[in-house]
């Protein structure tokens, strides 16, 4: 069997709400072509027309190739030989952001591939599932603010089967420091004292000082993690925040290569790792980082704002890890994070998800959606 072409296909749901910072409303979906027939399908979390440049080429040099020169022609049947093909044939370009995300992106193909080839679940190849299910948790954003729409937000969560929450946080929630509490106390009301409550700062704070402004109402509220605090940059900042009482975990917001996050494991006290499968590496790129954080005794709990697709990804990854990790259940209302497959995971009466027991992904892509929302930039 050998790769007849890589395609790269720009999904967007026009919204508006599409400023905001919320990827759901755009996407960009891979798929590896082979001589056989068989198919294997990825999506990735990152700027689609500079993903199809990277897929689509011309080779700059034999360091700086595109995804395509590289991989049509070869045998689908090694993803972790292919990964490393596709990252040293870009390092002059590559290595981390951009190229990472589309290597990414690509890579959760190449497994899904190799799924269908062997006939067996993606989880199968990662060493097998260690459980049947996985709790969830929905992630809500942009927050209301009043605190009978945060009740609604929740409720309409648990209607859902969700347990538990994650709210992303707006840069607002500092203009008001009262009202934030009121919104997140009504926030823990709704969801019940049992509910576990994320909180995502998707680097809404500047500097450490005034994201501790916010600790007292976290800690309060019982807050189980924060999230993504400071901009990536700023790694003594995430060490100062990570010293007052609340986990803290990094990563889904700009981190792709394993030694990103190694340093903030190292030096910026994070607790937790939040890879984006499809930003890292796939999985051929999270299983490095999950080695890196599991050798330091720190966690990994993965970032899935996106489609069924990574959804599935993310289920198969968490399924075949020795600890029990939640899955990120967006509750978002773009078309796409619902429509882009045929199949669905649903969230069950005991507020988990069902691991796919088909090959590969589990997956496959809604026609009609992607031919209604594939989006040509001419």
């Amino acid at each position: 069997m050998k790769i007849t072409a890589v395609e790269a296909i720009h999904l967007r749901a026009e919204d508006p709400l599409i400023e905001l910072f919320d990827g759901s409303y755009d996407d960009c979906v891979l798929v590896v072509h082979t001589d056989e027939g068989l198919t294997g399908i990825g999506e990735t979390e990152s700027m689609a027309p500079a993903i199809q440049a990277i897929v689509r080429g011309p080779s700059a040099h034999n360091h700086a190739r595109s995804l395509s020169a590289i991989l049509v022609g070869a045998d689908p049947s090694d993803p972790e030989e292919l990964w490393h093909r596709m990252y040293e044939q870009t390092d002059y370009v590559g290595r981390r952001g951009l190229m990472m995300h589309a290597i990414g992106g690509v890579d959760l193909a190449l497994w899904d591939l190799r799924g269908k080839i062997e006939g067996k679940p993606v989880h199968a190849l990662l060493g097998g599932a260690k459980r049947e299910r996985l709790p969830a948790y929905g992630t809500i954003y942009p927050m209301a603010q009043t605190a009978e729409g945060v009740r609604a937000q929740v409720a309409e969560g648990q209607a859902k089967k969700l347990r538990n929450f994650k709210f992303a946080a707006d840069p607002w929630w500092l203009d008001d420091i009262a009202l934030t509490g009121r919104l997140l106390t009504a926030a823990r009301d709704q969801a019940g004292d049992e509910a576990k409550i994320i909180i995502d700062a998707a680097l809404s704070y500047r500097t450490a000082a005034e994201g501790l402004k916010l600790f007292p109402i976290f800690k309060e509220v019982g807050i189980w993690f924060l999230e993504a605090p400071l901009p990536l940059d700023d790694v003594e900042g995430h060490l100062e925040m990570s010293r007052h009482g609340l986990a803290t975990g990094v990563g889904d917001l700009g981190l792709t290569h394993v030694r990103d996050f190694i340093e903030m494991m190292d030096h910026g006290g994070a607790s937790i790792c939040q890879p984006d499968i499809s930003q890292v590496g796939g999985f051929t790129g999270i299983q490095q980082i999950a080695r890196a954080a599991y050798a330091r005794g720190k966690r990994v709990i993965t970032h899935g704002y996106k489609t069924n697709i990574e959804i599935a990804a993310n289920l198969h990854f968490l399924a075949a890890q020795s600890n029990v990790e939640p899955l990120e259940f967006s509750l978002s209302h773009s078309p796409l994070r619902w429509q882009t497959t045929n199949e669905h995971f649903p969230v069950e009466d005991d507020g988990c998800v069902a691991i796919p027991r088909s090959r590969g992904l589990g997956v496959t892509l809604n026609i009609e959606t992607i031919q209604r929302y594939r989006y040509d930039a001419r």
